[in-house]
């Protein structure tokens, strides 16, 4: 067990190991978890280092102290007896640097995800989530395990300004100003892929939202959830994991 840090960090920072140990527990508890694979960072307020997983622990058992701070080469900064991935920040490494609005980078690789990064068409108009999704979405093709510096340029490019990036043959990612949104991104994310493997699985003939609909999206989704949604859901979300996965606060 790893000591408690919170006497030893700013108040922001605690709030953030808080709010990033909880999103790598409830993408472990909603099942779109890799074992010990795929990341979530978050910049700590204030400093330009970063907040990212014990490379070796299952999501499920992250704690707001375990989390390894780093820099923006994916080095770490401070003192801590668990590894660190850098190729795996690789990734979360130039969004973070490109998009100083992308507070937090959400990437998973989930089944549904996946399955649907690798459909020619991607992301169909096929459900409300699917609204959501299709309003910013941004699409990068595969160049085999991100390690090369050189695809950074490429990614940044084709996320743009975009909230949702679907990584072909890959998988998800989403990126928000706070943990909050990231996550409620990626539930919707992954909701709108499961629904389309599922639909197309029926065999029946899909019925596609008509474009006139999908143009009402930008005005809806802030006229109906406050933006995504993050700071709605995000305190029933910690009191869920507080009932099922309690321990994510030492």
């Amino acid at each position: 067990m790893t000591d408690s840090l919170q006497n030893l960090v700013s108040p922001e920072e605690w709030q953030a190991r808080i709010d990033l140990a909880a999103a790598y527990r409830l993408v472990a508890l909603y099942g779109w978890d890799d074992l010990i694979f795929t990341h979530i960072s978050i910049k700590i307020p204030g400093t330009e280092h970063f907040l990212i997983n014990p490379y070796g622990m299952m999501f499920e058992e992250i704690t707001a102290s375990s989390l390894v701070k780093i820099n923006l080469s994916g080095e770490k900064v401070s003192e801590s007896p668990y590894p660190v991935n850098p190729a795996g920040f690789t990734i979360h490494s130039c969004v973070h640097a490109a998009r100083h609005d992308a507070q937090c980078v959400m990437h998973t690789h989930s089944i549904n995800g996946v399955s649907v990064s690798a459909q020619k068409n991607g992301v169909l108009p096929l459900s409300q989530q699917s609204f959501f999704v299709l309003s910013s979405l941004a699409y990068h093709d595969y160049e085999g395990v991100a390690l090369l510096e050189d695809e950074k340029p490429r990614l940044v490019h084709d996320l743009g300004d975009k909230r949702f990036l679907m990584l072909r043959n890959h998988g998800l990612l989403t990126v928000g100003s706070s943990v909050a949104e990231a996550f409620l991104g990626m539930y919707i994310f992954e909701a709108t892929c499961m629904i389309q493997v599922r639909a197309q699985s029926g065999g029946g003939e899909l019925v596609l939202i008509p474009q006139k609909i999908l143009d009402m999206a930008p005005a809806q989704i802030t006229q109906v959830t406050l933006g995504m949604g993050g700071s709605l859901a995000w305190p029933a979300l910690l009191r869920k994991l507080d009932r099922v996965n309690p321990g994510y606060r030492s």
